[in-house]
């Protein structure tokens, strides 16, 4: 059962803004990361799902997280049925992130008062999201789909909307400014705040200070 009720999830993802989000196949490594992002003040973290036994790594780092990250909310990305939600769901994810749109996964998701946030590309799914009972939604890749221009379409008809970009995101002045001014409720920072060479050095100050910065960039815009 998720630490964290859907209400606080989401409440948390559009205060502080940001979703670090990674997978290795080794969960000390993991767990160093989610410290790093921890220490930075992100308090929000997917974890992509990848790779064989990737349940397995999520299932003991949220383990860990519970007792040393006691406020960081650890959720689930890159999931694409329903099986898989449930499957994380029962290991403890308070949220699931999708790459599409699968109407299924909603029910899964709902019935447990889990956040889910699917990935979209057009304001039409947009639109079915919200209607399954999204509070955010996720648009996927962003740079792809229109980058902080498409945002700012969506959101003028629809301001009620609350969107994610993720994918194209990078842990810069220029760049986070860029979507959260444009109506992003929060942005999805993947492999430009963990890049290879960072992880293969096992520089988790990086990552810490890399995260400080989005902090204080996302605080001058408030």
């Amino acid at each position: 059962m998720a630490r964290f009720k859907r209400l606080h999830v989401l409440t948390t993802m559009m205060e502080t803004k940001m979703v670090p989000l990674f997978y290795n196949p080794d969960a000390e490594l993991v767990k160093e990361v989610v410290k790093a992002c921890y220490n930075g003040g992100a308090r929000v973290f997917e974890f992509t799902n990848r790779g064989d036994f990737a349940h397995e790594v999520f299932a003991e780092v949220n383990k860990w997280c519970a007792t040393e990250c006691p406020e960081m909310i650890m959720g689930v990305g890159s999931v694409v049925e329903s099986a898989t939600a449930a499957l994380y769901i029962q290991l403890g994810a308070s949220f699931i992130v999708s790459p599409s749109l699968n109407p299924d996964m909603a029910k899964v998701c709902n019935r447990r008062k889990v956040a889910w946030l699917p990935g979209c590309g057009t304001l039409s799914e947009v639109n079915l999201a919200e209607e399954l009972g999204c509070e955010i939604v996720k648009i996927f890749p962003g740079k792809e789909v229109g980058g902080p221009s498409f945002v700012k379409a969506i959101t003028a008809p629809c301001p009620w909307t609350n969107i994610m970009p993720s994918g194209g995101v990078s842990p810069t002045k220029e760049s986070i400014e860029g979507w959260i001014n444009a109506g992003a409720s929060c942005v999805g920072l993947g492999s430009q705040l963990t890049p290879k060479e960072v992880i293969e050095k096992r520089d988790f100050a990086f990552i810490e200070n890399k995260v400080k910065e989005v902090k204080a960039i996302i605080a001058g815009l408030k």
